[in-house]
């Protein structure tokens, strides 16, 4: 009975021993630099989820975006854009930005081919033809339908999302490097207690 118990009492300490080891194990990890960039990462992502997450599938949306612009070729801002699939009524509406800027992105699929596309801004209206390789399932379907001339840009990632990138990078590499330096100086000093106390 007492072997027994022994035995028992044993096991019970190297099962705690090698839970503390596993939590020890899982501490170190969880401080380490790989866990704060996929922390960083994760919260660029969340501040701006359309880095991430696209409202369809490439095949399934069709983009139209351009510029608007008054007769001196400046931008107009605050100007109301109707982009509308005039076969099946799927439409929407936007305003442009302070660049005269516009982006609309409508829900079609392959069989919306060839549909009369109505694009308006203000009073002024132009109209197209929904046009794309429908064997092509990756590359984005987009138009550009700009009016009036003067104010174009050239149609890149939108600037917020540039900035957004820039700042999410640049806290990240912050956080991890200071995260970095807290745990060199904690090696440092543990490093230097454990030579004072061989020295006493």
């Amino acid at each position: 009975m007492l072997l027994e118990s022994e035995t028992a009492v044993s096991g019970t300490k190297n099962r705690t021993s090698s839970e503390l080891r596993e939590v020890r194990g899982w501490r170190n990890i969880s401080g380490s630099p790989i866990r704060w960039l996929i922390i960083a990462l994760g919260s660029v992502g969340l501040s701006f989820p359309s880095i991430l997450l696209a409202t369809h599938e490439a095949d399934h949306r069709f983009t139209v975006e351009g510029f608007v612009c008054d007769k001196d070729g400046k931008p107009n801002s605050q100007v109301e854009v109707l982009v509308k699939d005039t076969r099946v009524t799927i439409g929407q509406t936007v305003r442009t930005d302070g660049d005269g800027y516009y982006k609309v992105t409508l829900h079609l699929h392959n069989d919306n081919l060839g549909d009369p596309l109505l694009v308006e801004a203000g009073a002024e209206q132009k109209r197209y033809t929904v046009q794309f390789d429908p064997k092509d399932l990756e590359s984005e379907r987009r138009l550009q339908a700009n009016f009036g001339s003067g104010c174009e840009q050239d149609l890149g990632p939108p600037r917020w999302l540039v900035y957004g990138l820039i700042v999410g990078v640049v806290a990240g590499g912050s956080l991890i490097g200071f995260k970095i330096i807290r745990k060199w100086k904690r090696k440092e000093q543990r490093r230097r207690k454990g030579l004072g106390k061989r020295q006493k």
